[in-house]
C-alpha cells in the first residue's frame, strides 16, 4: 500500500479545538451519518460493535444543559455564577455533540478490554472523520460521563459506560500546537534498534 502524503500531513498536524471555541455551522443530519459511517471502521474483534452513538442537536442541547445544571447544584449548591454558566452550556458549546457509549460486556471469546479499546478507537475515528468533512472536533468526558444520576437524561442505558462526548462544529480560531511527549519518554525498544 502506497503512503498517502496528505494523510501523513494531517496526522502530523491533527489538533483538537476546545469546545468553547466552536461555532456554527455544524454538520447536518446527512453529514453526521456520513461521519458515523467512517467512524465505525475501527478494529472490532468478533464484529461485536461494542459501542453506540447518541446524537445531541438543536434545542435538546440547551434542555440538557439546564438539567445537568440542576444536578450540579444539588452536589454543589454554592456554585459561582461563572460555573453556573459553564454547567448550563456544556452541550451548547458545539452545534453537534455525539455521545459514544461503550457497550462492552463479558463475552465467551472477546475480552472486555478489547471491546473497551474498540470504543476508544471509535471516538478517535469520529474526530478524524469530522475533520475529513471539514469540521473541528474535541473528545470530552466531563463529570456527567461518570455520574449515573445523569444517565437517564443523556440516554445512557443500563450496563453502558460513556466513552466520551465528541463535540463537532466550526471555528474561527486557529489551531494551536501543544506539547507532545518525547518518544524517548514513551518508547521502549526490545531487539535491534
Amino acid at each position: 500500500m502506497k503512503s498517502d502524503i496528505k494523510l501523513i500531513d494531517y496526522l502530523a498536524t491533527r489538533r483538537s479545538i476546545p469546545a468553547f471555541q466552536m461555532c456554527e455551522p455544524g454538520p447536518d443530519k446527512a453529514e453526521i451519518e456520513d461521519i458515523l459511517r467512517l467512524a465505525v471502521r475501527v478494529p472490532d474483534h468478533g464484529k461485536l460493535a461494542p459501542w453506540r452513538f447518541i446524537i445531541y442537536r438543536g434545542e435538546e442541547r440547551a434542555r440538557l444543559g439546564e438539567e445537568l445544571l440542576k444536578l450540579a447544584l444539588k452536589a454543589k449548591p454554592d456554585l459561582s455564577a461563572e460555573m453556573i454558566e459553564v454547567e448550563r452550556n456544556r452541550f451548547t458549546r458545539a452545534p453537534v455533540v455525539v455521545g459514544v457509549m461503550s457497550t462492552a460486556a463479558p463475552h465467551v471469546k472477546i475480552p472486555e478490554w478489547e471491546q473497551v479499546m474498540s470504543a476508544g478507537a471509535v471516538c478517535l475515528n469520529l474526530i478524524m472523520s469530522a475533520n475529513a468533512h471539514g469540521y473541528v472536533a474535541n473528545w470530552l468526558s466531563e463529570w456527567f460521563a461518570f455520574d449515573e444520576r445523569a444517565y437517564p437524561l443523556l440516554g445512557v442505558r443500563d450496563g453502558e459506560k460513556v466513552a466520551g462526548f465528541i463535540h463537532i462544529g466550526s471555528t474561527t480560531f486557529p489551531p494551536v500546537e501543544r506539547p507532545r511527549p518525547e518518544l524517548s519518554d514513551v518508547v521502549t525498544w526490545h531487539g535491534e534498534s
